[in-house]
């Protein structure tokens, strides 16, 4: 029988940007989708700097930034599209990369297919559907079967991720539900192409309009992208063709003749806000919807499983290779479901914002002041950094302060020209505004890790000072794990990770 290290289940951006993660350190993954090729239907279209960081970390760099468009920020609207609120976001961000982009899903997933293509470590089998997984001590016997063929096949893997969608087969074998976080509304989504030019502010706008919410932004020179909510009764089949849709659309385009305008494609989906009750079972782990479903007015649906990605794979990589102790993995629901229950909550509140009656109401008349009401949430929509983990096993703060911990060191530019993610490549790093010893850099390099000096009036200096900490450690997704005054502390935190693992190994060890 086939074994394998890694069984990767669905090959959308989740998966995708979870096996090349591990393909990066070396790990072996057989990647499993039922389709037999990228799916051809835009879905996810934006994404913030902190989710671009990880597509670069995947080697995409240049790539996606070719085929992506930079935004403006999303603004809510009135009936009349008058502007009601503002939030923008800048052309260039504290990680290096525009603070909002648009994009084409597809053309992404194409992007990552023929990237992950590169590793040898990893196999993609399209037409593969999971039908089994029977799980014990040591490992996981995956069922699948060869659409294309019938023929049946199981392989054993050490892991298992899901990330099979919302509908996941993964979820259900483990038998976790999904916790209904309270929001459910029916949309229209359309995509149309012209060559005209609309004239648009270049960002998102949210019509806030009980009787017909919308959203409307231009993804790409030619394509924009509606949504409208959907009213009891209404179905997509009600717009196939332009001249039904454009009594919706006519307030963006003008006097522009339907003629110019070519519909791409019009789907009805069911927004929800939900959350798996647990992400694992034994070495069987759940990613991206098939863990968390997010309405989508914040844009940040496909960009919370990237998250999920970057999160576990390093963890993931470590176990299996022994660099880290097995109890790692414990942190990965603690520290991604309480951000993705906070990204929810904001995109919620856009939603109610949008199709609220008495919150429509109250935004008319004060939406800035109302929402300075929930300060934590309006900096999360004026500003593209998202929440601090909280605190775990690989989040090491104080109970009553937050400070460094949980949140993203910068991808700061350094002195030699390169950027932060460069020079960390995927490895611990101890960030520090004062020139470690001799004795202490041998500590930390022992340990696989790398030092990167933060000198005066540098990015990383002016971010350490605002933190109050004359170093930090972080972790290979770039979370800081811990931070402090003291560099022998952090040296010390660093082996002490490092010993637990190799400690560990000697125990598991046979003889």
């Amino acid at each position: 029988m086939t074994t394998v290290p890694v069984v990767i289940v669905g090959a959308g951006p989740t998966g995708l940007t979870a096996a090349t993660l591990l393909a990066q350190y070396g790990v072996e993954c057989l990647l499993l989708e039922r389709w037999d090729c990228v799916y051809p239907q835009p879905r996810a279209v934006a994404v913030d700097d902190e989710v671009h960081r990880i597509i670069a970390r995947l080697g995409l760099r240049e790539q996606f930034a070719a085929a992506s468009r930079p935004h403006h920020g999303l603004r809510l609207l009135d009936h009349d599209l008058r502007v009601l609120a503002e939030f923008r976001r800048h052309p260039q961000g504290r990680h290096g990369f525009p603070e909002g982009s648009m994009f084409d899903q597809p053309e992404l997933e194409t992007l990552l297919r023929g990237n992950l293509s590169r590793h040898r470590t990893v196999t993609v089998r399209g037409d593969a559907e999971v039908t089994g997984l029977t799980q014990d001590r040591d490992g996981v016997l995956v069922d699948f079967t060869d659409l294309a063929t019938g023929r049946h096949h199981s392989v054993r893997a050490q892991y298992v991720l899901g990330c099979d969608g919302a509908n996941s087969q993964i979820r259900t074998a483990i038998c976790a539900t999904m916790t209904d976080l309270k929001f459910t509304q029916r949309w229209l989504v359309v995509d149309v192409s012209t060559d005209a030019d609309l004239g648009h502010w270049e960002g998102v706008h949210q019509v806030c309009d009980p009787h017909r919410a919308a959203t409307y932004m231009r993804v790409a020179a030619n394509r924009h992208r509606w949504e409208f909510q959907l009213a009891p009764g209404e179905t997509a089949d009600d717009y196939q063709h332009v001249t039904a849709l454009h009594p919706l659309i006519a307030r963006w385009t003008g006097e522009l003749p339907v003629e110019r305008l070519r519909i791409l494609r019009t789907a009805e989906y069911t927004f929800r806000a939900q959350v798996a009750d647990r992400w694992r079972d034994g070495r069987i782990f759940l990613l991206g919807d098939a863990a968390h479903l997010t309405p989508p007015f914040v844009g940040q649906g496909m960009a919370a499983g990237l998250r999920d990605a970057m999160n576990l794979a390093w963890k993931l990589a470590g176990v299996l290779d022994g660099s880290l102790p097995e109890a790692v993995l414990h942190t990965y629901q603690i520290e991604r479901a309480p951000h993705a229950r906070s990204m929810i909550k904001l995109a919620k509140l856009i939603g109610v914002l949008m199709t609220g009656g008495a919150l429509h109401r109250l935004v008319r008349r004060a939406a800035l002041p109302w929402l300075r009401i929930l300060p934590v949430l309006t900096s999360l929509i004026a500003d593209s950094q998202t929440p601090a983990l909280p605190r775990s096993a690989l989040v090491v703060r104080a109970q009553l302060r937050r400070g460094l911990p949980g949140r993203l060191c910068p991808n700061a530019l350094l002195d030699d020209g390169r950027r932060y993610d460069d020079v960390a490549a995927g490895r611990f790093a101890l960030v520090t505004s004062t020139e470690p010893s001799a004795a202490q850099r041998a500590d930390v390099t022992d340990t696989g890790a790398v030092v990167i000096h933060a000198r005066p009036g540098s990015q990383l200096h002016r971010w350490l000072v605002r933190g109050r900490a004359q170093a930090v450690l972080v972790r290979p997704d770039g979370t800081v794990l811990s931070a402090g005054l003291s560099l022998s502390a952090l040296v010390a935190h660093l082996r002490l990770l490092v010993e637990s693992a190799r400690a560990g190994q000697a125990h598991n060890s046979p003889g």
